[in-house]
């Protein structure tokens, strides 16, 4: 079985692991997905995290 050119990642806000002074404990992800080819770095979005209240930087983890 070949491998799919769209990978399923995760995103995660680099914001929460070092804010100690956020409004709800926890981290903030999101699942999205991107093209193998076109992409081959790692993504870096801005998105809303709900436990720090504000659009922070999430990155893609493994």
């Amino acid at each position: 079985m070949a491998k799919g050119v769209r990978l399923i990642i995760t995103l995660e806000c680099t914001e929460c692991r070092t804010n100690s002074d956020k409004r709800t404990q926890g981290v903030s992800r999101y699942t999205t997905t991107k093209n193998r080819r076109n992409t081959t770095g790692r993504l870096e979005l801005k998105k809303f995290c709900r436990h720090c209240n504000k659009h922070t930087v999430h990155k893609e983890i493994k």
